[in-house]
């Protein structure tokens, strides 16, 4: 039977850095405009799996940071972790889940990751950048920081990333193959992280990179709802503001992060 954990265990923070984005800058605007979105009075706090995040206190709101380097990325998470929260992170690049996932690891030896996105972001390193926001999973497989990469949604797979997909054996279920009765099993407990242009540019326009032909907001809110894992930490990243005035993706990023943090407090 599934039941509600009562108690904080989850810590919201923002990581207001794009020092890394190979195409335009923005998504450092984004943490505050997520959090804005998430707790606007057009809408509410409950969850569609039927939990209240309006209880007092059921976050532990560690604030928008704005670091100077990956190093302070991780540090702060480890700072969380070690007061046994579990992060869920607004970025800022996807650089950042590089050191996210070096602190998770610390104290998961068996650890999964599942990632939507666009793209594979498996550069050995993207115009001499192996830091880029194009690298990060390339640096967590080569750390054998994860048992398992599980990527959704991928739709920009070149030469250079099918040959790192198949070094790191990582499990990419490109857009053209997705199947409506995908399931999702993990061993492991999982980190899952969003790139919100793996969703369709019609439903998130407010990304660097707009990719046509991606996932419907349902349908990733329908993935998230058949984990059964455990889930131990989140990221939504690449939100950028400038690319969308309307304000439309700061309420998809919101409500993405409403189910993670719903999926997150079940206990199975």
């Amino acid at each position: 039977m599934n039941s509600i954990v009562t108690t904080p265990s989850l810590a919201l923070i923002g990581f207001c850095y794009d020092a890394n984005s190979s195409f335009l800058r923005g998504a450092a605007d984004a943490p505050p405009l997520i959090r804005a979105a998430l707790f606007s009075d057009a809408g509410n706090l409950w969850t569609e799996s039927g939990i209240d995040l309006g209880v007092k206190d059921i976050f532990f709101d560690a604030g928008d940071i704005s670091p100077e380097s990956l190093d302070d990325v991780e540090d702060h998470v480890r700072s969380l972790m070690a007061k046994g929260l579990r992060p869920i992170s607004l970025g800022g690049d996807h650089s950042i889940t590089y050191p996210i996932i070096r602190a998770v690891a610390r104290e998961n030896a068996s650890l999964s990751i599942l990632h939507f996105d666009a793209h594979p972001d498996l550069y050995h390193d993207f115009r001499g950048n192996p830091h880029s926001h194009a690298s990060p999973f390339a640096r967590i497989m080569e750390e054998h920081l994860v048992q398992r990469l599980v990527q959704v949604g991928i739709r920009t797979m070149n030469g250079h990333q099918r040959e790192q997909a198949k070094r790191f054996g990582v499990d990419v279920i490109e857009m053209k193959d997705l199947k409506p009765d995908l399931e999702l099993e993990f061993t492991t407990p999982v980190y899952i992280s969003i790139d919100i242009d793996g969703l369709d540019p019609a439903f998130a326009p407010g990304v660097s990179h707009r990719e046509p032909g991606g996932l419907s907001t349902r349908q990733m809110i329908d993935l998230i709802h058949s984990i059964k894992a455990q889930v131990i930490g989140a990221d939504i990243v690449e939100f950028n503001p400038k690319m969308d005035p309307t304000g439309m993706t700061a309420s998809v990023c919101a409500k993405i992060l409403k189910e993670l943090a719903g999926l997150m407090l079940r206990v199975k």
